[in-house]
């Protein structure tokens, strides 16, 4: 060894001396200290780790529980979104005091083709269309000089016919009284009292054969059955005129100082219908005017083709202010005094069962029901039977609504503005 490592080895003894005697008296105090100071970082450390599971365990919790209430709230919209939601009305009632408007079809109280009885030409006509003639009233002539000369040739048969019948009779007497004496034989006798007889038949055939021809030549004159109105003249001076239904109509008349009302009641208020019963007819020919009519029979019997009963009322027109053959409404009172009930058309369900419509229960479950119209307003139909004014019947309900079927209703626009 040089002195140089000697000079190190010199420095550095003292040094490892010191640190000996600092570990020798660290032994010596830590061996001396008590327990309770040994227990002081175990609890730290314990304290610690607590913490650390602490923030841990929220961190789970805070990261786990957003993600539950998440898979929660969307398991609660599918199961709303599996219940469908409709939107609900109720049954509204009709205005009251409406009563049964229908369709009047306004006709004379009585009317009449005229056509003529006796073959000729019009020799004149006294009546024109809108002419008031009373009954019996000439309306025209006609010319039969056909006729004429038949009636002329009737009367000398009947004549000649009278001629006849007496000289039977004075041969029939003188047989008789020649039958007494037995101058002839009976048969010759009975066969001039049949012959007698013959002569008598034919002259009373005569007689009605002339007469037959004397009411025909009265035909010559034209008259008014009744007393009413000319509506129609489809004749002028000159036509040929040929006798019986077969020829022209000559003039058509009505009766218009009572006037018949026709309308047809639908079957569902066919036995609210009695005699007597009062209505209210309007023209569109005078607005704003009402006129009184009155039932005065009906048909007693269901149309098979439009399923109403043909009602006929009367109605005063001595003041001709209602025009015959025109169109009208006739307002009948109706006799239930509870107004009907109308649901939207878009309510009803067209079914192989009939008309039915959807009504939620308290419940949410759907009741299919069927029901009865009555008139159709377009936008709304009325309802005669199947539904309460508490009902909450479906809008626009689609093909596979059943009964059972579990559905929500929807908010309406006012609930959702008040909210």
């Amino acid at each position: 060894m040089n002195t140089a490592e000697l000079h190190q080895n010199a420095i550095n003894s003292p040094e490892r001396t010191g640190e000996t005697a600092r570990s020798s008296e660290a032994s010596i105090e830590g061996t001396s200290r008590p327990a309770s100071a040994q227990k002081g970082p175990k609890r730290r450390r314990m304290a610690a780790i607590i913490i650390i599971a602490l923030i841990v365990i929220g961190g789970l919790v805070l990261g786990y529980f957003p993600r539950w209430r998440q898979r929660r709230t969307a398991t609660s919209d599918m199961s709303q979104l599996a219940i469908p939601t409709v939107s609900v009305v109720s049954p509204t009632p009709g205005k009251p005091g409406n009563g049964l408007v229908l369709p009047a079809e306004i006709r004379p109280w009585r009317e009449a083709s005229i056509f003529a009885r006796a073959n000729g030409y019009l020799k004149d006509w006294v009546a024109d269309i809108g002419a008031h003639v009373q009954a019996g009233q000439l309306l025209a002539e006609i010319e039969t000089p056909d006729l004429d000369q038949q009636l002329e040739q009737a009367k000398a048969q009947l004549v000649l016919s009278q001629a006849n019948l007496h000289l039977a009779q004075v041969t029939d007497e003188r047989w008789k009284a020649l039958l007494k004496t037995a101058s002839v034989s009976e048969q010759a006798a009975a066969e001039k009292a049949a012959a007698r007889e013959t002569a008598a038949a034919s002259v009373e055939a005569d007689r009605a054969n002339m007469r037959r021809l004397q009411e025909l030549v009265s035909f010559q004159h034209v008259v008014a059955p009744f007393a009413g109105t000319i509506t129609l003249r489809s004749t002028d001076i000159g036509d040929l005129i040929v006798a019986g239904s077969g020829g022209k109509e000559l003039f058509h008349m009505a009766q218009t100082d009572k006037l018949r009302v026709y309308v047809r009641v639908p079957e569902p208020s066919a036995l609210g219908i009695v005699q007597g019963q009062t209505a209210t007819l309007t023209t569109p020919a005078t607005p704003g005017r009402s006129f009184e009519a009155k039932v005065t029979t009906t048909s007693e019997a269901i149309s098979t083709t439009s399923r109403t009963l043909l009602t006929e009322l009367e109605v005063d027109n001595s003041k001709n202010q209602i025009l015959p053959y025109s169109y009208g409404e006739l307002t009948l009172k109706d006799s239930n005094s509870a107004p009907s009930l109308t649901l939207p058309s878009n309510t009803l369900l067209f079914r192989a069962q009939g008309l039915q419509i959807g009504v939620v229960s308290p419940d949410g479950t759907v009741e299919l029901r069927p029901v009865q119209v009555g008139r159709d307003f377009g936008q709304t139909v009325e309802i005669t039977g199947g539904v309460t004014p508490a009902d909450r019947v479906i809008t626009n309900p689609t093909d596979s609504l059943v009964s059972g079927m579990k559905v929500r209703i929807a908010e309406s626009s006012d609930s959702v503005a008040s909210k």
